[in-house]
């Protein structure tokens, strides 16, 4: 039977007042990790992100044992194969001048695994660029809001610009382009995804080119292929942004997924 949704607060199972007061919390991050025979694949990056994103936004952080054990003990509970979404959050609060001395807790949320939709998609371009695109924040309205504008113009998701028109990332994806020799990032303000990065340390090792780049909607012809990832996958082909269309895109995507492939699962 498929995971049901839970959601455990400091080791302990969420009461619904405990998830009620948090319903507009907006002053919070996580990290989104898919979980399969009970082990994770760069679980070292899932808490560096959540150590640096703490100490951004609270100034101090849980050490990484205290958050290992707590994944722990959902895994004990749960099915082999899951997601799970962590986040912090403090018991400050929201709308509060400054951090004081409360407290930091642990939110996990379990859910079905997933290896994200088959694709390809097509992708449609807004200008936005979010508030703190380091850190994984939660309340982030446009992300949703932006990629229900595509859908309604014919389009599967979107793609966010800079104020200098260049591609960043897209709603809950990193973006990804391939010249037939080089894999291109987007140059600019981004989430650096823990996917994107396993992928980047595993090309590196596999000696694949890599550099970041400009990219705008002027030189998209200069790609063979585009694709997007995040937790669920390492690469799903893009077959058009706007009205660039790309009909390449089998080898980058199976190049993608193969570099994931040779990261190591770590037991947390």
């Amino acid at each position: 039977m498929p995971t049901q949704d839970t959601a455990v607060i400091n080791g302990q199972l969420a009461t619904g007042s405990q998830l009620s007061a948090l319903t507009f919390a907006g002053h919070a991050h996580f990290t989104a990790m898919q979980v399969r025979h009970g082990k994770i694949r760069g679980l070292d990056l899932h808490l560096e992100r959540l150590q640096h994103a703490s100490h951004h936004l609270f100034g101090k952080s849980l050490s990484d044992d205290a958050i290992l054990h707590q994944i722990r003990d959902v895994l004990r509970s749960g099915e082999e194969n899951t997601s799970l979404m962590v986040y912090v959050y403090s018991d400050s609060g929201e709308f509060t001048p400054r951090e004081d001395d409360s407290r930091l807790n642990i939110l996990i949320r379990q859910s079905a695994a997933s290896n994200g939709p088959e694709g390809p998609l097509t992708m449609k371009t807004f200008a936005h660029e979010r508030m703190l695109p380091s850190i994984k924040h939660v309340g982030e309205i446009a992300k949703t809001h932006l990629m229900r504008q595509a859908v309604n113009q014919g389009f599967d998701d979107a793609i966010f610009t800079d104020n200098q028109g260049r591609f960043t990332e897209a709603s809950i994806w990193n973006l990804a382009f391939w010249d037939g020799e080089t894999v291109i990032w987007p140059k600019g303000a981004k989430l650096c995804g823990t996917t994107m990065q396993i992928v980047q340390r595993q090309l590196d090792a596999m000696q694949i080119p890599q550099q970041e780049q400009d990219i705008t909607e002027t030189n998209l012809l200069c790609f063979q292929a585009a694709a997007v990832m995040n937790s669920w996958t390492p690469g799903i082909a893009i077959s058009k942004i706007n009205t660039t269309h790309f009909s390449d895109t089998r080898d980058f995507i199976a190049l993608l997924h193969r570099a994931f492939a040779k990261e190591a699962f770590i037991a947390p």
